[in-house]
C-alpha cells in the first residue's frame, strides 16, 4: 500500500470517526433536552433554543472534519 492509498485510508477514518462523533453528541445533547423538557415543561423553549444553537455548532465541527479529511485525501 502505497502513500496515497494509506491517504485515502486515514481520510476515510477520519470521516468515518467525526460522524461517529458527531451522531454521538447530538445524540446525548436531544436526551439532555428531553430530559431537561419533562422535568421543567415550562422551560421548553429555551431548552429548544439552546438545543438547535449547540446541534448546528456541533454539525458546523463535523462538516470541517469532513472537508479536512477530503483535502487531506486528494493531496
Amino acid at each position: 500500500m502505497g502513500d496515497l492509498g494509506l491517504g485515502f485510508l486515514a481520510a476515510g477514518l477520519g470521516a468515518g470517526l467525526g460522524i461517529f462523533g458527531a451522531g454521538f453528541g447530538i445524540g446525548k445533547l436531544a436526551a439532555a433536552a428531553m430530559e431537561g423538557t419533562a422535568r421543567q415543561p415550562e422551560a421548553a423553549g429555551d431548552i429548544r433554543t439552546s438545543m438547535i444553537i449547540s446541534a448546528a455548532l456541533i454539525e458546523g465541527v463535523a462538516f470541517f472534519g469532513e472537508v479536512v479529511c477530503i483535502i487531506l485525501a486528494l493531496k
